[in-house]
């Protein structure tokens, strides 16, 4: 989990556009972020294991 105060900075508009920093919505994590999703990797993972996400499942073949 990231610290309040940096989830914070991150949503003030920067001062130039290429500052844009995108962060999971549950964690705050920053790195492994998905656009489509607007959430990190991990909770990706765990949201889609438990069939939260619309559209996907887990693949088994």
């Amino acid at each position: 989990m990231a610290k309040t105060s940096v989830v914070a900075r991150s949503k003030k508009t920067p001062k130039y556009s290429t500052r844009i920093v995108r962060r999971c919505f549950r964690c705050g994590r920053k790195h492994g972020y998905m656009r489509m999703f607007g959430i990190c990797r991990i909770c990706f993972r765990e949201l889609s294991g438990r069939g939260e996400i619309p559209g996907i499942k887990k693949s088994s073949w």
